[in-house]
């Protein structure tokens, strides 16, 4: 099973989030006194509710995520996610389910999933299949609720939420091959799922992007039907190089290299895997035949470059591909909706150009 475990708020937590809430209705000027002058990087200025979300986190920071246990810093990152939550949407459907998927298989598991629904009843809407970010080894279906939550009322279809199994406990192929299983269910079990056959969609953010796209990837090769669609939010895309936004953004904005470093190094199970385009997924030779796709990066995000260079291949491939770089935000700035209303816009608009594409 996978290593997903609950996590209680302590008061502080609660009345950081309080305040973090609060923050985000306020007008970018008034944060300044505690944003601090502008930063100005790549001619890019970043969004002061996000510099004073970096301020505040600082000073509750606990160190590196590898520099903490693994319990630890799987809480932290659950604890961060909270405070920046936002107020929860109420929908008509959230519950925890189970995909069916281990069978006999020894290498295969069943694997928790949340199932977010804005109606209550058997009509079959589109759905997003969505993994959830953290580098293969942190976060959750609880510290992705309110992003799944938000997608799914903004959108009017289904989310279901992968719990994907990690690193350590996990290496790597498991997580991409736990992702592509999840599709698979989830297109093959359209009906009983209550979901439209035709309108199934795959996403993530950073790791998660990074397995969506590896499903979209596998499926083709394997000559069967892809996702009809791949919505990538800050997409971890190349394990083998490093490009000039790690060297612009690799420190002081939320994802920093060495956690980026760290990640990998708990994931993959040696350097060769590295060229695998199951992890690298830019590393495909072909990117032809892939589903549409919205790529969204973050200016202020150390895998902007390669987020964009995945979306610029898939493009040149022919596949429709819609790019929005998000200048003023960091990564991940899919889980800050209730820290900016910059947050709440992208991820409008990338519901939007998901909506377009599945037509409804």
């Amino acid at each position: 099973m996978s290593g997903h475990r609950a996590y209680t708020p302590s008061l502080r937590d609660r009345l950081t989030k309080a305040v973090m809430t609060a923050a985000g209705y306020l007008p970018g000027p008034l944060l300044r006194p505690v944003a601090g002058a502008p930063r100005r990087v790549d001619g890019q200025v970043l969004d002061p509710h996000f510099q004073a979300g970096l301020r505040v986190i600082s000073l509750m920071s606990e160190g590196e995520y590898q520099d903490l246990t693994l319990e630890r810093a799987r809480s932290v990152v659950e604890r961060s996610a909270y405070t920046v939550s936002g107020r929860k949407i109420d929908l008509a459907v959230v519950t925890d389910i189970v995909l069916p998927l281990g069978g006999a298989d020894p290498d295969r598991a069943d694997l928790p999933a949340r199932l977010y629904s804005p109606v209550d009843g058997d009509e079959a809407l589109p759905v997003l299949v969505y993994f959830h970010g953290g580098g293969w080894v942190l976060g959750s279906i609880d510290s992705h609720d309110a992003t799944c939550r938000y997608i799914a009322d903004t959108g009017r279809l289904k989310v279901i939420s992968v719990d994907y199994r990690m690193a350590p406990e996990f290496l790597f192929p498991t997580a991409a091959e736990d992702a592509l299983a999840a599709f698979r269910y989830v297109r093959d079990h359209a009906a009983e799922l209550g979901v439209d056959p035709q309108r199934i969609a795959v996403g993530g953010d950073s790791a998660g992007g990074n397995l969506a796209a590896v499903v979209c990837q596998q499926t083709r090769d394997a000559g069967e039907k892809t996702p009809d669609f791949q919505l990538l939010f800050v997409p971890a895309t190349n394990m083998s190089a490093r490009t000039r936004s790690y060297e612009l953004f690799g420190d002081g904005y939320f994802l920093t290299r060495g956690n980026m470093d760290w990640y990998e190094r708990t994931y993959i199970r040696s350097d060769d895997d590295r060229l695998d385009p199951r992890a690298s997924p830019l590393l495909a030779t072909d990117f032809s035949g892939l589903p549409p796709a919205h790529v969204a990066t973050g200016g202020f995000d150390p895998l902007r470059d390669e987020g964009e260079a995945y979306a610029r291949r898939m493009a040149d491939a022919g596949v429709k591909v819609s790019l929005r770089r998000h200048p003023t935000l960091v990564h991940p700035f899919v889980n800050a909706v209730g820290a900016t209303p910059l947050a709440k816009a992208a991820l409008s608009e990338a519901v939007g150009a998901m909506r377009m594409a599945l037509a409804y």
